[in-house]
């Protein structure tokens, strides 16, 4: 009897990652995502604050105005400003459709402080986050319509809050 000779076959090259491989571009994969979700966060943030830019023009377009009509800022009132509860006017508290509250002050005959303040509830979702002293994220604008150049921005303070947006 004759024995054939049947040459072993060839093993091919492996083309399976190896476990070592998986886990590193795992790593990668996860580190690449924790960075773009954190600066995603950052730029819806930023994003809202056009809200608080818009707002805060049309408040300092009705400051200068009841200015140059009356002389002065102390009778001015939050209807002239066209801030309340009305679902046509400036939102004086948090409600569905925005997602800050705004309000004024009048510190002089002629200096106004505005402010909006970054709803915590009852806002758009989501909603803000609080901080240590249970306010959420606030911006303050001083208007003096008889010397412009001494209004002035507030910076935020609070969680994700990126500096205020000038008007």
């Amino acid at each position: 009897m004759k024995k054939s000779f049947v040459p072993p076959i060839p093993k091919s090259p492996s083309s399976a990652f190896t476990l070592i491989e998986l886990i590193v571009v795992i790593i990668i994969v996860g580190i690449l995502a924790a960075v773009g979700i954190s600066q995603y966060s950052k730029t819806v943030e930023k994003a809202r604050c056009v809200e608080v830019r818009t707002i805060f023009g049309q408040m300092r377009k009705s400051i200068y105005e009841f200015y140059w009509n009356n002389g002065n800022l102390s009778s001015m009132t939050l209807a002239d400003l066209n801030v309340g509860t009305s679902a046509d006017q400036i939102p004086s508290a948090c409600r569905s459709t925005h997602y800050f509250a705004y309000g004024f002050q009048n510190l002089a005959s002629s200096t106004v402080q505005m402010y909006a303040a970054r709803c915590l509830s009852g806002g758009k979702p989501p909603q803000g986050s609080a901080v240590s002293d249970g306010n959420g994220c606030r911006c303050n604008l001083w208007i003096n319509p008889s010397n412009p150049s001494e209004d002035r921005v507030d910076q935020w303070a609070g969680l994700m809050c990126n500096g205020c947006p000038n008007p």
